[in-house]
């Protein structure tokens, strides 16, 4: 397929300039047919135009189910939601892709094994429910489910990036109090007192000061160092195991954590198994979803055992990672045979206690932020006020 650009006319002689997809000059001038638009000129720009590698986001992919539920619930067919939906797409890498999956759509494929062919694309979840809704002949309603379920999570993510604002703020605050009072104010004082009759911490300032104005540079490159360090150690399977094992065991910060991801694993589990998925494949796709290399693994643990014939609540009750209330929730469905009513309601619970697990993560931020502040601030006064002091009783 090529990408053309193209000046036609429409029914009043107007004329337009866009550019289109096509296999060929042919199929150009039916898709402008399709929009009332006569070609009077064009060029080819290659197969090397198109652009198909495109990740949707969360707020992209609600918003993208939220359009093929209605316009497919209101009675049009998948090809005519596609072509709508990518005909009013702005984005051009976007664009793009939807162009490519509604001509792939348009030849037979079907829409679960077009997106299937383009890996990364859009949410591995999405793909996996549209299957089940093609399989089953309910795809509006699923992708409904799928409009509510991501822009849930649109909703949780934009709390977390409000509710980061804040700490954020005091960290710039506290570095630039501290930059202020070690470069500009502190050296002031540094001539009102003779070095040896100075404190050992107001020697200490004084030297960390000088060493600020001098040798800045090499505070960057710490900085800069650490950054990368983390970012390999992350990159690193066996560091990076330790580290999200270490983070669900600190103090309160673990707990609050492990709720968060209880509310993802609920609400991924609620949407996959009501979709008809088996139980297997709905755990390892809503574990996915779950960015902690160590309940992972541990879950690799709670597949093994549930082949070999335990209870899904069993199994995840020996992980120790999702509190006692998730798993008795989750034997009490699979007990009376109503695992999927269950875990949607669970799924609505946790989902709020995400969000408040969420508001008390950012939260304990905010202290340590003012205290760190208020020690930064201490140490200055307590290193300044002896020069201070020193200096006014030599000038008496």
């Amino acid at each position: 397929m090529n990408k053309f650009s193209y000046v036609a006319t429409d029914v009043n002689g107007k004329t337009t300039r866009g550019s289109e997809m096509a296999e060929d000059f042919r199929d150009l001038q039916q898709k402008l047919r399709e929009k009332n638009l006569y070609v009077t000129s064009y060029r080819d720009l290659g197969s090397g135009a198109v652009d198909v590698k495109y990740k949707f986001k969360t707020k992209e992919v609600s918003f993208i189910s939220r359009q093929l539920g209605s316009m497919t619930s209101a009675g049009l067919s998948l090809v005519r939601a596609l072509f709508i939906l990518q005909d009013q797409q702005e984005n051009k890498k976007a664009k793009a892709v939807l162009l490519d999956i509604y001509e792939e759509v348009q030849k037979g494929k079907s829409f679960s094994d077009v997106l299937k062919s383009k890996p990364g694309v859009f949410p591995e979840m999405f793909v996996s429910l549209v299957a089940a809704g093609e399989a089953s002949g309910t795809l509006d309603q699923m992708l409904n489910r799928l409009s509510d379920h991501y822009a849930n999570a649109n909703k949780t993510k934009n709390k977390a990036k409000s509710a980061m604002v804040y700490p954020i703020i005091l960290l710039v605050l506290l570095l630039a109090v501290i930059i202020l009072l070690f470069v500009a104010v502190l050296p002031t004082f540094a001539g009102m007192m003779s070095e040896e009759d100075m404190s050992p911490l107001s020697k200490a300032l004084l030297a960390f000061s000088d060493s600020l104005i001098n040798h800045w540079y090499v505070y960057i490159l710490v900085i800069v160092g650490v950054v990368v360090t983390i970012f390999i150690m992350r990159r690193t399977p066996a560091t990076r195991l330790k580290m999200d094992e270490l983070l669900l065991k600190i103090p309160k910060v673990g707990k609050l954590v492990a709720t968060m991801y209880t509310g993802t694993f609920a609400r991924n589990m609620s949407n996959l198994y009501g979709a008809g998925l088996q139980m297997v494949e709905c755990i390892e796709k809503s574990i996915a979803a779950v960015n902690n290399m160590y309940v992972h693994e541990r879950f690799k643990d709670v597949i093994s055992d549930i082949k070999l014939g335990e209870s899904m609540s069993k199994a995840i009750e020996k992980t120790g990672i999702f509190e006692g209330m998730f798993t008795s929730i989750i034997f009490v469905g699979e007990e009376s045979g109503t695992l999927d009513t269950i875990l949607s309601k669970s799924a609505d619970y946790y989902d709020e206690e995400a969000d408040a697990a969420v508001t008390k993560l950012v939260g304990l931020m905010e202290p340590m932020m003012i205290v760190l502040m208020g020690i930064a601030i201490g140490l200055f006064l307590a290193g300044m006020f002896p020069m201070l002091y020193g200096g006014i009783t030599n000038i008496a």
